[in-house]
């Protein structure tokens, strides 16, 4: 196991790190695509979509691929985009669930005096409610949504604010993530990164993009960080 000296504060994706969301993503998505007429859209497919914010997986769903169709009409994704946000609201999450050795794993770091972040690209409303939903919200000192700044993952704005807001250098942060997007945010903001490989990476293996370190389970991240015994 690698082990990362001076890290001092960690920023956490969300969708496919900490919880495991696609049930009520694709139960909403799917709800919205029958509204508007459009072919149905399953769970596997919508696993492959998340990762960009809540606009492009609606893209990706009327355009049924990862690419959104340039031609798509913009009435009808802003129609899909409210309908979604209603039904994903309306269902309460309630079938979502944090991943095994999350909740032990953040307090660990909490008692441990390590501050921690969420950085992701779900639209900032959702993000209290299942942070506190799930009783890991006391753990976070910051929590950035898709729409909180101008620039969402995989650009580094995100990161590089946590890093002015706490007076770090970039070797003190780690961020990590199940996805592509978590990882070149990473390297462009100059942060260490894990990535996890159980989460949402399009389909690809979260090797590919080149971590600093990979791990399959979220509780190996405290052998990954020395904690004070």
């Amino acid at each position: 196991m690698t082990y990362l000296e001076g890290i001092t504060f960690i920023a956490f994706d969300l969708d496919g790190t900490l919880l495991d969301s696609v049930p009520d993503l694709a139960e909403a998505a799917d709800k919205t695509m029958q509204v508007l007429g459009r072919e149905r859209v399953t769970v596997e497919q919508v696993t492959t979509w998340i990762g960009n914010g809540a606009d492009i997986l609606i893209g990706r769903c009327l355009s049924q691929s990862l690419e959104v169709d340039p031609s798509l009409d913009p009435a009808i994704h802003r129609e899909a985009r409210q309908l979604f946000d209603r039904f994903y609201d309306e269902g309460g999450h309630q079938k979502s669930a944090l991943y095994t050795g999350v909740k032990d794993t953040l307090a660990a770091f909490h008692q441990a005096g390590i501050p921690m972040a969420i950085v992701t690209n779900k639209p900032a409303q959702f993000v209290p409610h299942l942070l506190e939903q799930h009783g890991i919200s006391e753990y976070f000192v910051d929590v950035i949504g898709g729409d909180t700044f101008p620039l969402k993952k995989p650009d580094p704005f995100a990161l590089n604010w946590l890093l002015e807001k706490h007076q770090l250098t970039p070797a003190q942060m780690l961020m990590v993530g199940d996805s592509r997007n978590d990882i070149l945010a990473a390297k462009a903001a100059s942060c260490y990164v894990v990535g996890l490989t159980y989460g949402y990476n399009y389909g690809q293996p979260i090797s590919a993009s080149e971590p600093d370190i990979v791990l399959d389970h979220f509780s190996l991240l405290t052998e990954v960080i020395k904690l004070d015994s």
